[in-house]
């Protein structure tokens, strides 16, 4: 059976509120997640993530409340609108912890996805790889930012 959901957690030498706009300002998420961005951060909000050359994934935004949690679905393959069964929920949890911030990064709906179980694991292990290069420079940009 394929996982529900990913779970990675990890403490950056940044506060609170460095981070918070790392992973909610545009020109921020551009510095370490996509090339662009189109972000109305309310709750129904839309949100487009551009990959110069790659592809363009469609979502929206699901919960924004400054500076501990924002989610957000997007959608898992290329190309489409949100829809049932093609998207999963992204959480962001930051807590501060000493002069730093623990953030919690929650992806699920692994198993909600309308396609077969090889496409599922597939798609699970592209979005666990990708989280460790992601929160890798996460950590390096916002603690840039931070000093």
């Amino acid at each position: 059976m394929v996982a529900q959901q990913i779970e990675r957690e990890v403490l950056i030498d940044a506060p609170v509120d460095v981070v918070w706009s790392v992973v909610t300002a545009p020109e921020h998420i551009s510095g370490w997640f996509s090339d662009t961005v189109e972000l109305e951060l309310r709750p129904g909000g839309p949100l487009v993530l551009h990959w110069e050359g790659a592809h363009t994934v469609q979502g929206r935004v699901e919960r924004v409340e400054p500076p501990h949690f924002f989610s957000f679905h997007w959608v898992v393959g290329h190309g489409s609108e949100l829809a049932e069964g093609n998207s999963t929920l992204v959480e962001f949890s930051l807590a501060q912890e000493g002069d730093g911030t623990r953030l919690t990064v929650v992806e699920s709906g692994f198993r909600d996805l309308a396609v077969d179980d090889e496409e599922r694991r597939r798609r699970l292990a592209d979005h666990q790889d990708g989280w460790v290069k992601e929160l890798g420079e996460l950590v390096e940009y916002a603690e840039r930012v931070g000093r």
